[in-house]
């Protein structure tokens, strides 16, 4: 049986990790570039379906919120929300889409404000906020689909006290999809929204006919707004006032440049300059964007003019399912019925666009900073990852669309709050004074929102706190757990450090790690009489000093370029830049082994001071003990003995 079952595990394995890029792991000497294929990806517009999903479904429950809010000023706090879509969000987010066009969004923006270990814990806070809000997304969208499910007159007795059941079972189905493959994902999405939004034209159209036939309708809902607000300038503040419950109707633009990097581009593209996938996103954006703001004005229109304010409210057939409503009242049970399923369906799918983000933005950062498994690069192990997420948050808030409401909200916000900051902070250095000062406007507004949002509805900032909380304490415990992992993606010698370990090879070739100091004639001298003297070589074995400057040590992965340059004339000098002293020395003891054919030796002297603190040190600062962690990396990244680089202290 055990080979039987052998290739069944390498398939399983094989399928599981289809796709991972492989960060030169066990082989430095692989460029990333070639490690990685470029993806073709797919038009704007079917893009756009999949954010659509999210984006385009608030129109489930949008309307019903702007009533229960504004009651009878609905359709001008629509209007806000609109122009507040318009003006502020949307040329946002164009401008996050030139400034981070690989789909990193203004988290990347932002990070690169900040360097070493403030950037990483900032990134991962950020990263925090996107959690809550993708992964709220997939589980109210599914919650609020297994409510219209529940709650349909023909299933509520067969169904009743099954709600979290059905939930985690549109969520498993929604991970399936991702699990099959991308390019079906986008395929259902497309099809979702296309259905959904003829539908609601459908809806629209026959509201429409219905206000516009009966004209009483909207002279009654004038004089009532005159009689409860007295001008237009009380109904406008009270609008602005009331804007920041209306807010769940801006998301889907995060998801938009999230999802960018399968936009497809034109020939002409390059990773440096992918201008027409950029050109294609911001069409994305746009387009659902107008489609959005007609559909949220003439619906909020239509269902406070043509629906009583008492069906709004808890236990009103309106409910949650304004536009349902009214496809029941005026179009009939049958069409009723179809536009419950398409609701359901997209509402079910809605964490597509959400799953995508995550997709994109988890496996980009987290392996990167080594706070990730190797494999947490691969599409099919993290969509099992955060399916079981998914489920756990459902069965924490027993699938209450309500409850997980105000968590949603927080997040949406505070990444457009973050995206207007870092496009503010853009203008700004690129010296666009105007710009500059309208980011800056927009920031002013969407940072009111998110405050009035987290007064109002402070659960939202503690599910979001435990998110980060919980991405910072795993990510910091991988870090721990890859801390010797072999993390150099390629090294690249220039051609006078080749020349020396080429001629060093000839014999036995030995490198000595030398922390630089003075630099002068004397450090050197004085650095190989010490070596000799501990290992007791003779005087007619030769050296080279290699030499690491460490640079960023918040970093993982890196590549690592060597120079080779002459020191007072007689001293041979590999110097190195790295994130990690002992992982940079590993690296290009491999390299030279592998370009040889020969062992190298290379030599240290023990370092002082307390164990631990060493450790903190290396974990930290990229220093500490590099004798021993130097060793350890190598025993890893080297399991065979007889090829494994030499290591010696004195």
């Amino acid at each position: 049986m055990a080979p039987t079952n052998e290739p069944r595990t390498s398939r399983l394995r094989a399928w599981m990790l289809e796709g991972l890029s492989d960060m030169g792991k066990g082989r430095p000497s692989v460029p990333k570039a070639q490690a990685e294929p470029v993806h073709k990806g797919q038009r704007w517009w079917r893009v756009m379906c999949l954010t659509g999903v999210d984006y385009f479904s608030t129109l489930g429950y949008q309307p019903g919120i702007a009533a229960l809010a504004a009651g009878l000023l609905s359709p001008v706090a629509t209007v806000v929300l609109v122009i507040v879509t318009l003006a502020g969000a949307l040329p946002v987010y164009r401008r996050v889409a030139e400034e981070s066009p690989r789909g990193e969004g203004s988290i990347a923006m932002l990070s690169r404000l900040l360097s070493f270990w403030k950037g990483k814990l900032f990134v991962l806070t950020l990263l925090g906020f996107a959690a809550t809000d993708f992964l709220i997304t997939i589980t109210l969208s599914a919650a609020d689909a297994s409510t219209h499910l529940v709650e349909n007159p023909h299933l509520s007795e067969a169904l009743h006290d099954k709600q979290v059941l059905i939930t985690m079972v549109l969520i498993a189905l929604l991970g399936a999809v991702f699990l099959k493959g991308f390019l079906e994902a986008i395929g259902v999405a497309t099809a979702l929204v296309g259905v959904y939004l003829a539908l609601n034209t459908v809806v629209v159209v026959s509201g429409l006919w219905h206000v516009l036939t009966e004209g009483h309708v909207v002279t009654d809902w004038t004089t009532a707004l005159t009689a409860e607000h007295g001008n237009v300038f009380a109904m406008i503040g009270v609008a602005l006032l009331v804007f920041p419950k209306l807010a769940l109707g801006l998301s889907g633009f995060e998801t938009g440049v999230a999802v960018m990097p399968h936009v497809e581009g034109e020939p002409g593209d390059t990773e440096e300059k992918p201008t027409g996938r950029i050109r294609g996103t911001k069409k994305l954006l746009t387009t659902a964007a107008l489609i959005m703001s007609v559909f949220l004005i003439s619906t909020s229109f239509i269902t406070t003019v043509l629906i009583p304010h008492e069906e709004f409210e808890p236990g009103g057939e309106a409910n949650g399912r304004a536009l349902a409503y009214l496809a029941h009242e005026y179009l009939g049970n049958a069409f009723g019925t179809v536009y419950d399923v398409s609701t359901i369906l997209i509402l079910w799918f809605a964490g597509a666009s959400a799953m995508a983000g995550l997709l994109n933005l988890m496996p980009r950062y987290l392996p990167k900073y080594g706070m990730a498994p190797h494999w947490a690069r691969a599409v099919r192990p993290m969509v099992i990852v955060f399916t079981l997420v998914a489920f756990l948050v459902t069965w924490i808030f027993d699938a209450d669309v309500d409850a997980q409401g105000g968590a949603y909200a927080t997040g949406v916000l505070v990444l457009i709050c973050s995206a207007a900051i870092a496009v503010t902070i853009a203008a700004r250095k690129a010296g666009q004074r105007g710009w500059t000062i309208g980011f800056g406007v927009i920031s002013a507004v969407f940072l009111y929102t998110t405050v009035v949002n987290i007064i109002e509805r402070p659960d939202g900032v503690k599910i979001g706190a435990c998110f980060i909380a919980g991405i910072i304490l795993i990510s910091l415990l991988s870090r721990l757990g890859r801390a010797f992992e072999l993390r150099v993606t390629h090294v690249e010698l220039d051609s006078m450090a080749e020349r020396f370990i080429r001629d060093i090879s000839h014999r036995t070739p030995r490198f000595i790690a030398n922390e630089p100091d003075h630099r002068d004639l004397a450090e050197y001298r004085e650095k190989i009489d010490q070596i000799r003297t501990d290992n007791d070589l003779p005087t007619t074995e030769d050296f080279v000093f290699v030499e690491v400057t460490v640079t960023d040590p918040s970093e993982f992965e890196s590549g690592l370029t060597v120079r080779g340059e002459v020191m007072h004339g007689r001293y041979r000098v590999l110097t190195v830049e790295s994130s990690s002293v002992p992982n940079a020395l590993a690296a290009l003891l491999l390299q030279a082994r592998d370009l040889t054919g020969t062992r190298p030796h290379i030599y240290f002297e023990w370092t002082e001071g307390n164990p631990f603190a060493n450790f903190l040190r290396f974990f930290l600062l990229g220093q500490g003990e590099v004798a021993p962690v130097t060793r350890e990396v190598l025993r890893e990244a080297e399991p065979d003995r007889n090829r494994r680089p030499r290591v010696h202290v004195g």
